[in-house]
């Protein structure tokens, strides 16, 4: 099984300058056949396979002598990470591959010859870079990939293979399910709400200052540079924030069940409401999802999602009774047929959770339900 961990490198001053030359030619190369593809394929009416574009290397070296500062086999990485990036395109899992720019994070991948020591990493062509191993690394390295965030902060993801088989998802167990909201961020069918920490909210009028200064600054001076850092060092406390909170809370989750069951929302969608979007890019529903999964995956948990057109919120839990209408603003209701008093964000998780046990059950979802929600 492979695993990811990340850590921070603090490289030194020539090693940085090192790691940005190879940041610019690797995003060059990339650029360069993202252009040959995008060619090609208008002229010819096909692709180009990641062979096609390695074959040109050693004569863009010859052009090009700035080219021979990086390490080869990152540059024949970016020839095979932009095959797997047009693979994933017409899969559908990723959009069209982009153009990347100077701007923004940078990162180069390493596919082999990376040796992981007590306090450092060494890579070819660049030595040992000091490193910040938090945890003990076992098993064999795969890939590693150096990145450099918009903060000016150097991280290195270390992919392991550890021998170990992944564990077959098993469903016997505890279930729970889960509700995503705004008020709250996550309400499960135990009964338990987990109030939304509201990030953005507590560093707004700090970004706001900083954000200020940094329009105020003259284009292309050393003070504009200064005052972007600090805007970006701001958001990557927002960004950190968030996710301390999103791993421990979907930790304690697959810790405390056997089956998770969460709704498939549709987050690019729901944003088109414009009362609502700025509240909902804050939350990050997207990466707890993702977070649950994985997790459930390695510990041999069973991960489950509802159709987004459950109607979970409408129906309850007791008698199977659906309401015609409940608008946002009924926080709780009472079941015409039943008479059972309904929290409104504890009956859709207990649904949620029903639907993801029928689902595992039988392997289908219930159209019927799904049409009249």
């Amino acid at each position: 099984m492979r695993k990811a961990i990340k850590v921070r490198l603090y490289p030194n001053s020539s090693q940085q300058q090192s790691l940005a030359q190879s940041f610019g030619n690797c995003r060059w190369l990339w650029n360069f056949g993202l252009n040959l593809m995008n060619q090609t394929y208008k002229e010819t009416g096909k692709g180009l396979s990641s062979y096609d574009i390695k074959k040109q290397i050693p004569d863009l070296k010859k052009e090009r002598e700035w080219l021979k500062l990086t390490y080869s086999q990152c540059l024949q990485q970016v020839c095979i990470n932009l095959n797997t990036a047009f693979t994933n395109f017409f899969q559908g899992r990723a959009r069209y591959p982009k153009f990347k720019s100077k701007h923004g994070k940078q990162s180069i991948q390493y596919p082999q010859n990376v040796e992981v020591k007590e306090d450092c990493l060494k890579f070819p062509k660049l030595g040992e870079i000091k490193a910040v191993l938090h945890r003990p690394i076992k098993g064999s390295v795969k890939t590693v990939t150096i990145s450099k965030n918009t903060c000016g902060e150097y991280y290195a993801s270390i992919l392991v293979e550890d021998g170990k088989e992944k564990p077959e998802p098993s469903s016997k167990g505890k279930a729970v399910g889960i509700d995503l909201g705004l008020n709250h961020y996550a309400i499960t069918s135990d009964g338990d709400k987990f109030n939304n920490p509201r990030w953005m909210d507590k560093h707004e009028k700090n970004l706001k200052i900083k954000q200020q200064q940094l329009s105020r600054k003259q284009k292309g001076s050393s003070n504009r540079n200064k005052a972007r850092h600090q805007v970006a060092r701001v958001h990557k406390k927002v960004s950190n924030s968030r996710e301390d909170f999103l791993h421990k809370l979907s930790r304690s989750l697959v810790d405390e069940n056997q089956v998770i069951c969460v709704e498939n929302l549709a987050v690019k969608n729901m944003m088109k409401n414009h009362n609502l979007a700025k509240a909902i890019s804050q939350v990050g529903w997207g990466q707890f999802c993702t977070m649950l999964k994985y997790k459930a995956e390695q510990d041999g948990k069973t991960y489950v999602e509802v159709d987004r057109f459950f109607p979970s919120s409408k129906t309850c839990n007791v008698c199977l009774n659906q309401v015609d209408s409940l608008p946002l603003d009924v926080r709780s209701w009472k079941c015409s047929n039943c008479g059972t008093e309904h929290d409104r964000d504890i009956n859709a998780a207990k649904n949620i959770r029903d639907e993801g046990l029928r689902i595992i059950a039988c392997g289908t979802r219930d159209d019927s339900l799904v049409r009249q929600g």
